[in-house]
């Protein structure tokens, strides 16, 4: 018995629920943190439970990573489907270039030590292990 996108007439459905319906989130605990911490507008104003009821046209704000997503709610699902199927649940109001991160136009050079210079010391190697915890 699987259900499709519902009618959208004045039904409701918790705001942990469609996040993770629509995969915004990988589980609905996540979606669910998200909801209760405050961070997630509903039209405007901040919702503090992951039980707050939302219905299609309503308007959520919330951090996703690094982006600010601004998102309206099309229709609810009864389940978590396919990515196609989640994606007709909303319309994403982000603007166009700011909806892709801009990536860097050239990764910086490994750092390369002088042939024979031998083994790094310990302080060195402590500075190029710092080094590369800051990379992503």
């Amino acid at each position: 018995m699987a259900e499709g996108p519902r009618d959208p007439s004045s039904e409701k459905l918790r705001i942990d629920k469609w996040l993770w319906h629509a995969r915004f989130f990988k589980t609905r605990g996540l979606a669910a943190e998200l909801a209760g911490s405050g961070r997630l507008r509903i039209n405007s104003e901040h919702s503090a439970k992951p039980s707050h009821a939302v219905r299609p046209g309503d308007v959520l704000t919330f951090p996703q990573g690094s982006r600010i997503r601004v998102i309206r709610i099309e229709a609810l699902s009864g389940r978590r489907g396919p990515a196609s199927e989640a994606q007709a649940l909303y319309t994403d109001l982000d603007p166009p270039s700011l909806a892709q991160p801009a990536l860097d136009p050239a990764p910086a050079a490994p750092a390369q030590r002088d042939t024979g210079a031998g083994r790094p010391t310990k302080i060195e190697r402590r500075k190029t292990d710092a080094l590369r915890r800051r990379d992503p």
